[in-house]
This record gives C-alpha cells, sequence and structure tokens, in this order.
C-alpha cells in the first residue's frame, strides 16, 4: 500500500528536482528518504518561489511518485553530497494552500497549519494527497 508525502522546498529547487527526475529533502538527509518506498506520492510545498527569497509563494509545485527502492548520494560540487530518490513527476500547475487549508485533514482548524513543514518531510493521508492532486490538475 502506498503512502503520500509533503517534501518543502522553494520553488526553484523542486522544479529543478522535477527536470532532472529526483527529490532530495531535508538538507539533503538520507533518513527521511528512506521511509519512501517505491510508488509512494510526493508533492513538494514551496514556501518561496526562490531559497531564503522574501517572495512568499505557499503553494504545491509539484508532484509525482517515488519509481524505485533506491536512496542515493549526487556530487553538486564542493563537499555537499546530498541523498536522492528517483521520483516521475507529472504535469501539474502550482496550487496555492490558502484555498485547501479547510479541505486538508492535516490542516483543517488548525490555525498554525505551517508548523507541520518544518520537519521538511511530512506523512499525509490518501484523502489529502487526492485533494492536493486534484487542485494541481494532476493525474496520477
Amino acid at each position: 500500500m502506498s503512502r503520500h508525502w509533503i517534501a518543502v522546498a522553494c520553488a526553484e529547487h523542486a522544479r529543478r528536482g522535477r527536470a532532472l527526475g529526483i527529490m532530495q529533502a531535508c538538507h539533503g538527509k538520507g533518513a527521511p528518504l528512506r521511509r519512501l518506498k517505491a510508488g509512494d506520492g510526493v508533492v513538494y510545498y514551496s514556501p518561496t518561489a526562490s531559497l531564503g527569497g522574501k517572495d512568499r509563494l505557499q503553494a504545491f509545485t509539484t508532484i509525482g511518485r517515488v519509481t524505485d527502492e533506491r536512496t542515493y548520494q549526487a556530487g553538486m560540487g564542493g563537499s555537499f553530497r546530498p541523498f536522492r530518490r528517483d521520483l516521475r513527476y507529472v504535469e501539474a500547475r502550482d496550487a496555492p494552500i490558502a484555498p485547501l487549508l479547510d479541505r486538508l485533514e492535516f490542516t483543517r482548524g488548525k490555525r498554525n497549519w505551517g508548523s507541520a513543514f518544518r520537519f521538511g518531510l511530512v506523512e499525509i493521508g490518501a484523502a489529502d494527497f487526492a485533494v492536493i492532486a486534484d487542485a494541481m490538475g494532476a493525474a496520477l
């Protein structure tokens, strides 16, 4: 049975991952990515458009499924070798989170709904994943 996840990254990084067919999360740590299994759904929530930017976005920006069981490291220059997973992304549009807050179980009735995102990778239910995918126009 597949599980469903929200990963957190700026839109620029989420879209770069989509272009490469990969995901990274939690500042490149491997342990969080090892929790995912082939077939799991992953959607990226982007609080901002760019890393460290003041350009608030607060939208779901990319969505896909984990393709296999492999977690691996990749060099990005210097000593930074983040862990990655391969994803099969689907076409989707950005979906602002604000209109979905009362429809998503993990945010409904929570004033500080964004606090869950501080962990960088959050498991959500299948129903919430479906609501987000629908808002993004994604066929999974």
